[in-house]
């Protein structure tokens, strides 16, 4: 598997937000103002970073699903940007109508294939990245909830923002339980697996993305798209453990924090 999907369509609905109290530069406070969170430059943009990841992991093309106004970033990566370790293509996003409809965006490029799913907003380390591209089925990195806090920058009262994961004896996915309340959250425990978004997908999503109808939110999610391959068409899916810390950029509070922590790394996609 060396195919990839990055989500870049979302509204960044958080990071528009302004907060006097966060100090931020004339250019990552342009990028917020747009909602663009993976151009927001802490260095580089941001998707510099996670796009040198995948490549570290093995990964050779990238798909990034953006919308029909996000000019900027296929200017970039089509231009100076231009990745020299991978080729980059781009899938569109008529709307934004969620996660399920934006992996449907990415059919044509996936092919057939296997492929990677991440989020544009979040910086994964390599090595969870490499077992994910080494997984022969379908399956998911599970990361330890305790692991997320201490390794990453998400905080703990954040934690309760992501979805947590039930598993099988065999760790196989059972269930994904999105924004558990307080008893169910003790209840799974300071080790419990939480999903960061981050999936390996056979062709067999799609007829599920087709079929997912909006939830609460009015949003047609993968999450939803997941169980319903689960419990109509028969996927499976792996969970693979995972010990290390995730980098969120969710919010403008995050950008100083995440380029500290990325302050070292050279980016080369």
């Amino acid at each position: 598997m060396t195919k990839a999907v990055i989500l870049a369509r979302g509204l960044g609905t958080r990071m528009r937000r302004a907060d006097a109290s966060v100090p931020l530069d004339a250019d990552q406070a342009a990028a917020a103002d747009r909602g663009i969170k993976g151009m927001i430059p802490i260095g580089r943009p941001f998707l510099d970073y996670a796009l040198s990841a995948l490549a570290d992991a093995g990964f050779t093309d990238v798909c990034l699903v953006i919308g029909p106004e996000h000019h900027a970033v296929r200017d970039y990566y089509e231009g100076p940007g231009r990745p020299a370790r991978m080729r980059v293509h781009f899938a569109v996003q008529s709307r934004p109508l969620g996660t399920a409809d934006a992996v449907l965006a990415a059919e044509g490029f996936a092919g057939g294939d296997r492929f990677l799913v991440c989020n544009a907003d979040n910086f994964y380390p390599v090595q969870v990245l490499t077992a994910l591209r080494q997984l022969n089925e379908p399956g998911l990195a599970g990361f330890d909830r305790e692991g997320l806090v201490r390794r990453g920058n998400i905080t703990a009262d954040r934690i309760s923002r992501f979805a947590l994961l039930t598993t099988s004896p065999d760790g196989l996915l059972v269930d994904i339980v999105e924004k558990p309340d307080a008893t169910t959250a003790s209840a799974f425990g300071p080790h419990a697996r939480v999903s960061m978004n981050c999936w390996v997908f056979g062709p067999g999503i799609f007829p599920a993305c087709r079929l997912v109808t909006p939830s609460l939110r009015g949003e047609l999610e993968i999450q939803d798209a997941v169980r319903l391959s689960m419990a109509r068409l028969g996927e499976r899916y792996r969970v693979v453990p995972v010990e290390e810390g995730v980098l969120d950029l969710s919010s403008r509070s995050d950008i100083a924090q995440v380029a500290g922590r990325l302050a070292a790394v050279d980016p080369r996609p």
